[in-house]
């Protein structure tokens, strides 16, 4: 688990230009307290370095967030035991019965990750896959690296006879949820696994907990393959590989390529979407997102000001701008602005 912490300060959340910002400033002027929020591991580092940042903001505010994987992030909602719960996917229909009776969820889209398809080869770097060659390997049909069926995508590639480790999450996941999407999109009834926030590994999978886990099992283990947000990634060094588009290219994971992805998407008025196995040339396939959810009545006047000043200022033009550098896309404008919007709809 990861837990933040930060006081901010000043009397502005946000110097955005839109009406909705700037009614969240207002509110927050005069808010004061905690807020606890817990959840996905893919928004960690932006919620890392967003609370850092909120310290100048309003400094009457401390916000706490955990990283425990958006199902145990959601399962704190639901057992309000947090203000708001970081989620790369929507409430899946398994928990619907969970929310408490009368609360109205409101889905606050915050950023645009690209999931990294990570791993440990000494020597190999530009590594191709695609859906079909991932969806095998996942499953424990393709065992080594040297496998024809990735040789086939690989001519030129020295590839060892190296025995392949599987790096995958132990925890209830919206990175999973949106990797085992893509393979159920892209590869079609070659993937069995299903889409779930966990899914039933191979028994010799090596099961870790949050994206830093995963990172650590392939940081420190030659011939492992994970799956990362690739904030994580980044931070953490690890090669990625080319993965085949579909639209028939070989596209390395990278911000621009995501909101290439995430350009196209259809918004559902609640603001829910996916971006995984987008079209377009340029489009990163594994494209995820995610989002704060938060109940739409809030206990209090207070608390409800609080939410609007923290998400107000995720949602905000010095918010988004923290996104690219760490490995994040920035949310599409219009997208942005219905987000905005909707802050209004938190109330007491």
């Amino acid at each position: 688990m990861a837990l933040l912490a930060a006081c901010s300060s000043s009397s502005s959340s946000s110097s955005s230009s839109t009406g909705a910002t700037a009614a969240t400033t207002s509110s927050a002027a005069a808010a004061s307290g905690t807020l606890n929020g817990s959840g996905s591991t893919l928004q960690l580092t932006f919620e890392q370095a967003a609370i850092s940042a909120f310290k100048s903001t309003n400094s009457s505010i401390t916000v706490n967030y955990a990283g425990v994987g958006s199902g145990t992030g959601r399962a704190n909602l639901y057992a309000n035991t947090v203000n708001f719960a970081g989620s790369d996917s929507p409430i899946p229909s398994t928990e619907a019965s969970k929310v408490p009776a009368g609360k109205t969820v409101l889905y606050f889209p915050i950023l645009i990750g690209p999931i990294a398809v990570t791993y440990n080869l000494p020597g190999i770097s530009n590594l191709k896959l695609d859906a079909t060659v991932i969806a095998d390997i996942f499953q424990g049909k393709i065992t080594s690296w040297n496998n024809s069926a990735i040789k086939a995508l690989n001519p030129s590639a020295n590839l060892p006879s190296t025995p392949i480790t599987l790096a995958v999450r132990s925890d209830s996941s919206g990175t999973t949820q949106n990797f085992a999407l893509f393979l159920q999109e892209a590869a079609g009834s070659d993937w069995t696994l299903g889409d779930g926030s966990t899914v039933k590994w191979p028994s010799s999978a090596h099961a870790a907990s949050g994206n830093g886990g995963v990172a650590t099992v392939v940081k420190s283990t030659t011939g492992a393959i994970g799956y990362n947000d690739y904030a994580t990634a980044k931070a953490s060094n690890l090669s990625t590989a080319l993965i085949k588009n579909k639209d028939g290219n070989y596209i390395a994971v990278s911000t621009a390529a995501a909101s290439t992805a995430a350009s196209g998407a259809t918004i559902a008025p609640d603001l829910t979407f996916h971006a995984v196995w987008a079209p377009g040339a340029q489009a990163y396939p594994i494209t995820a997102q995610s989002w704060v959810l938060v109940y739409a009545t809030q206990p209090n006047a207070n608390d409800a000001a609080m939410l609007k000043a923290y998400i107000g200022y995720l949602l905000s033009s010095q918010g988004q701008a923290l996104l690219d550098p760490l490995g994040y896309a920035t949310l599409p404008s219009g997208l942005d602005a219905k987000a905005q919007a909707q802050l209004s709809q938190i109330t007491s």
